[in-house]
């Protein structure tokens, strides 16, 4: 075959590329650093033309097609991360939230008969080949289901994306169609932790050890966890999300794998998002491997990691341990992820800890430790999988502790302003 030719006679535009979408049709977007931006920001000119397109899309990318006028009937979209867009479309009929854990996303879009996958992606190289590299959350298992369907695979040609060892091959055989587009990655710049969040750091530190093997959640609070560990030996990877301050513990030597039992010296994770240094390292480090997300953030496989410390945040929790990280109330923000399957998975790793932290009042002045959950509240973590709980008050340990004592323990380390009310809260439940 030849390559080139193969290229040249499937390249067009957005619009003609975008004219393969048929009434009836699953669409799967590709998520965060391989989102398909230039058909996204198009995708809405279909609606006229089809109707009853189902869209499964990410958290991360803004696109017009969810929130407009007009789209009932004609493109619904729903995802396993309640967006922005999403959000804003959900009163006009336009979108509903799909819970899931990550390890199981891509399964429930291979029973929605995925029909196009559309998706950024490298360069062609010498072999005809294009890679799919910086999301691989369900990405490969809804590719799967679309070819197997006798589905098309549409991409952006973008050459500024990087290979990345374990990234998904797509041959230039396999695709319907292609654009070629010069949009730089996205970056996401990093945040400043406030002095509640570096108290909750320093906290959190004392719990990480020398050679654990490490998950980290993304934002100011897990940055400063991470800037903290940067004087441990040994550290292990095995994550969700690839951040800015994991790629840096790598370059500087503090995540190394050696010590690791289960994949030694390979860095695991299953998307990427962050500074430009976190791509320039995925481009010459092939200690990182990215993996599906129905395999990375599969509990059974995270506990295969010895002494895995998963660490993550919330919205909320209340005094029996159950714990909110994707919702306030009846609205839904984002979504379950890997919350519930690094947690459950730490749970099981021989010497593993499971860390949930955040400071104890919301930005709004409301303690995130309460006696309830509010009505119609998400569970995102069970009650029975609470393990340590940090706060810039410090650390209450729930695993293997009655109603009693993990009431006690949390209301000590809630925020001074709420402890009392939250004790006779607790009485009146006959918990203390």
């Amino acid at each position: 075959m030849d390559y080139k030719a193969e290229y040249a006679k499937k390249k067009g535009s957005v619009e003609e590329c975008l004219n393969l979408i048929q009434s009836g049709d699953v669409v799967v977007f590709a998520c965060d650093g391989n989102a398909p931006l230039s058909f996204g920001a198009q995708f809405h000119t279909i609606a006229p033309r089809v109707q009853n397109v189902k869209v499964f899309k990410d958290f991360t990318n803004y696109y017009p097609f969810p929130t407009m006028d007009g789209m009932e009937g004609h493109i619904f979209t729903q995802g396993f991360f309640f967006g922005r867009d999403m959000r804003e479309g959900l009163p006009k009929g336009n979108s509903s939230f799909f819970p899931a854990d990550m390890s199981m996303n891509a399964g429930f879009i291979a029973e929605n008969h995925p029909t196009v996958f559309i998706s950024s992606a490298t360069e062609m190289d010498e072999n005809g080949n294009f890679q799919i590299g910086l999301s691989n959350m369900f990405e490969p298992g809804s590719l799967n289901a679309v070819r197997s369907n006798g589905g098309r695979i549409l991409l952006e040609v973008n050459p500024n994306l990087p290979r990345v060892n374990g990234g998904i091959e797509v041959h230039v055989s396999d695709v319907a169609a292609l654009v070629e587009t010069d949009t730089p990655i996205t970056l996401i710049p990093p945040k400043a932790a406030s002095p509640e969040e570096a108290e909750v750091a320093r906290n959190v530190r004392s719990l990480v050890h020398d050679g654990d093997c490490v998950q980290f959640g993304i934002g100011a609070l897990p940055n400063a966890i991470a800037e903290l560990c940067m004087d441990l030996n040994d550290l292990g990877m095995h994550t969700e999300m690839l951040t800015s301050s994991m790629a840096k513990m790598v370059r500087e030597g503090v995540i190394t794998g050696k010590k690791k039992n289960f994949l030694p010296k390979e860095h695991i994770f299953t998307f990427a998002g962050g500074d430009e240094a976190l791509f320039e390292t995925l481009k010459t480090n092939n200690q990182f491997r990215i993996t599906p997300g129905s395999w990375g953030c599969d509990p059974f496989i995270i506990a295969k990691n010895d002494n895995l410390v998963s660490i993550n945040t919330c919205v909320e929790m209340d005094l029996m341990g159950q714990i909110a990280s994707e919702a306030i109330g009846t609205r839904q923000f984002s979504g379950s992820g890997g919350a519930f399957c690094f947690t459950y998975g730490a749970l099981r790793s021989k010497g593993g800890r499971a860390i949930m932290a955040f400071s104890s009042k919301s930005a709004k002045g409301f303690s995130k430790i309460r006696a309830t959950l509010g009505a119609g509240s998400t569970v995102t973590i069970p009650r029975n999988y609470a393990d340590y709980i940090v706060t810039e008050y410090g650390i209450a340990h729930l695993r293997g502790k009655t109603l009693k004592e993990r009431a006690n323990a949390l209301i000590a380390i809630a925020h001074p302003d709420f402890r009392t009310e939250l004790a006779d809260e607790a009485k009146k439940l006959m918990w203390v």
